[in-house]
C-alpha cells in the first residue's frame, strides 16, 4: 500500500481542479471552558538539550492533578493555532508544529482523568479560539476507553489522554493520496512536541498505538471515514523516584 503514496502516485488535486477549499479548522457546540491565555503563562525553564536528553516514554504516573494552566500550555504548544489565512481560493492554519503544505489535517480530543477544575470526561479542544468543549460526562466512559486501548492501565491511571484525530480531505484536497504519509508524519511531529513539553513541565507521555479505531471513533462521533481517530497518548505527573 506504501507505493501508492509515492509522488507519482499524487496526480491532479482537487485544489488543481479548481474544488472550493476544505475548512481548516472544526467547531462544536456544547458546554465551553475557557482555557488560560497561553501567552500570559510562565513556568520554571529547562535546558532544551536536558529535555530532549531525558525524554522517555512513561506509562506510570502519579496520582497528581494537572493544572488548567498546565493543560493550557500543552494544548498550545501542540495544537494551538498562531493565525489563520484564509481566502476563496485557500485557507491555512499557522500552528506551533509544522504540518504539510500547512494544511493540518488533525483535531484534538481528550479524556480527562485528573485535572484541576475540570470534569472526568470527554473534551474537544477548540484550536481556533482556543477554549474546550464538554463532549460527554458519562462515568462510564472511562471504562469503554480503557477497554478500546486494550486495557493498558496508563489510560486510567494518567491525568489526561490525547486522542488526535485526522480529517484526511483537508490534505488530500490539495495532496490526493500522497496526504495520507503526510498526515502521519503531522501527527508525528505533534505528539514529540506533546513529550518534551510534558518533560519540560515535570510529566511525562507515552503514545500508545494499540487501540481499537473503531470503538474509539464511536465514542468519539466519528465517522471512521470523513474524520477518523490517528493517535493517543496519555500524559500525567510523574511518580517521585
Amino acid at each position: 500500500m506504501m507505493h501508492l503514496t509515492t509522488l507519482m502516485h499524487q496526480g491532479v488535486s482537487d485544489q488543481m481542479n479548481g474544488v472550493y477549499r476544505p475548512e481548516v479548522v472544526k467547531s462544536m457546540e456544547g458546554e465551553i471552558i475557557d482555557l488560560p491565555n497561553p501567552k500570559e503563562l510562565s513556568f520554571p525553564e529547562k535546558n532544551l538539550r536536558d529535555i530532549i536528553e531525558q525524554r522517555t516514554s512513561v506509562r506510570t504516573y502519579s496520582q497528581e492533578n494537572i493544572s488548567l494552566e498546565e493543560l493550557s500550555y500543552l494544548l498550545w504548544l501542540t495544537q494551538g493555532v498562531r493565525k489563520i489565512r484564509e481566502n476563496d481560493k485557500v485557507a491555512v492554519t499557522l500552528r506551533n508544529v509544522p504540518t504539510a503544505g500547512a494544511r493540518n489535517p488533525l483535531e484534538t480530543y481528550l479524556f480527562v482523568n485528573r485535572v484541576d477544575t475540570l470534569k472526568q470526561g470527554l473534551y474537544f479542544y477548540d484550536a481556533r479560539d482556543h477554549k474546550l468543549v464538554l463532549m460527554n460526562d458519562d462515568d462510564k466512559l472511562q471504562e469503554k476507553i480503557w477497554q478500546a486501548c486494550c486495557r493498558q492501565d496508563m489510560v486510567k491511571n494518567c491525568a489526561v489522554n490525547f486522542i488526535w484525530s485526522a480529517i484526511p480531505y483537508r490534505t488530500a484536497w490539495r495532496y490526493q493520496s500522497r496526504s495520507y504519509r503526510y498526515m502521519h508524519l503531522d501527527v508525528g511531529h505533534v505528539c514529540q512536541n506533546l513529550y518534551l513539553v510534558a518533560e519540560s513541565l515535570d510529566c511525562g507521555v507515552c503514545a500508545i498505538g494499540a487501540y481499537y479505531d473503531e470503538f474509539i471513533d464511536t465514542y468519539l462521533n466519528l465517522d471512521g471515514v470523513e474524520e477518523t481517530v490517528i493517535y493517543i497518548a496519555t500524559l500525567g505527573k510523574k511518580e517521585l523516584s
